[in-house]
């Protein structure tokens, strides 16, 4: 007669008593919880509908000559002298610039220097003694006529706020110019003041409101109660931008109007045109010879006057190494 062997127990790697050694047991699963949405800081005041203007303004030169050299040495320093001539009063102007970044402390020092012998210092401080404040200190002194100038400027930014202080100080007094800007879910409110304290009053109110996304921007703005403003960005593919701006003045019933749009015809070329309201048609052409040349060319027609001239042109050379 048989012996009788006691029954075994079956090991199964699905038993968490007698664990497989052949299969290591997977680790715990780690929970990452989900990044919150955190909405960009806003634009400052000033560039508020920027993608609108720069489609209206980059790529023109109307009435100039101008010479653009840009280099940075290896030790960071870098350089940005600009020269150009009115091709209609042949009045040659010049600026020269010097930069140095000490990116470890924060601060950013600048020279700046003009063909007016007019000579600027400016040091600013960045996200030292808090994040998201700056802080600019500015001086320009002309030796020819002993004017001095200064001013100090402060701006603060994180998440859905944007705002800005800035005291001058020169011959005519003291003025104080505060900036605010807020946005949620892309909507945008801004307000802008200036107070001048040798006549004890406000000399600027400005308020504007607007919308922004990738790929579209709604801009109004008031000024001082008289002036009013509007302009529209649409992205409408990589290679097409187009924008229309509004202005009008309170008490006159001429309103300004024009529509701007910008083609890249590829990686090196890019056109643009423009026309307002007055029938002027502005049109520029951008190609990039070769890596670090720019060669810009623009024209600005009068539509009413096509055979009567006084037509302008434009040529813009851009080095940069």
């Amino acid at each position: 007669m048989p012996a009788c062997v006691p029954n075994r127990p079956t090991l199964s790697i699905n038993d968490p008593l007698h664990p497989s050694p052949s299969l290591p047991r997977p680790p715990p699963a780690v929970f990452s919880p989900q990044p919150s949405l955190i909405m960009a800081v806003p634009p400052t005041y000033v560039d508020l509908g920027k993608s609108a203007k720069d489609v209206f303004t980059k790529g023109y030169g109307f009435g100039l000559i101008k010479l653009d050299l840009k280099t940075k040495s290896e030790n960071g320093l870098e350089f940005t002298s600009t020269g150009s001539a009115n091709t209609e009063t042949s009045k040659v102007a010049g600026t020269l610039e010097t930069k140095y970044k000490w990116a470890e402390h924060g601060l950013t020092f600048t020279e700046k220097w003009n063909t007016d012998n007019t000579l600027g210092t400016e040091i600013t401080l960045e996200d030292q003694l808090a994040k998201g404040l700056k802080l600019t200190f500015d001086s320009s002194f002309s030796p020819n006529t002993g004017k001095k100038s200064g001013k100090i400027k402060t701006g603060y930014k994180r998440e859905h706020i944007n705002l800005g202080c800035d005291v001058d100080y020169d011959i005519n007094g003291t003025a104080v110019h505060g900036v605010a800007v807020v946005g949620y879910e892309g909507w945008l409110a801004g307000y802008q003041v200036t107070f001048e304290a040798g006549k004890n009053r406000v000399t600027q109110s400005n308020f504007a409101v607007g919308y922004k996304t990738d790929e579209f921007q709604l801009h109004t703005n008031v000024n001082d109660g008289t002036e009013f403003g509007g302009s529209i960005y649409q992205k409408v593919n990589d290679q097409l931008e187009t924008a229309v701006n509004l202005a009008w003045t309170a008490g006159n019933s001429n309103t300004r109007f024009g529509i701007a749009a910008k083609y890249q015809i590829d990686a090196d070329a890019a056109f643009s045109a423009k026309v307002n309201n007055s029938s002027l048609v502005g049109l520029g052409y951008t190609q990039t010879l070769k890596p670090g040349i720019k060669l810009t060319l623009s024209a600005l027609l009068d539509g009413k006057n096509i055979n009567a001239g006084g037509h302008k042109l434009g040529l813009g050379l851009e080095f940069e190494a």
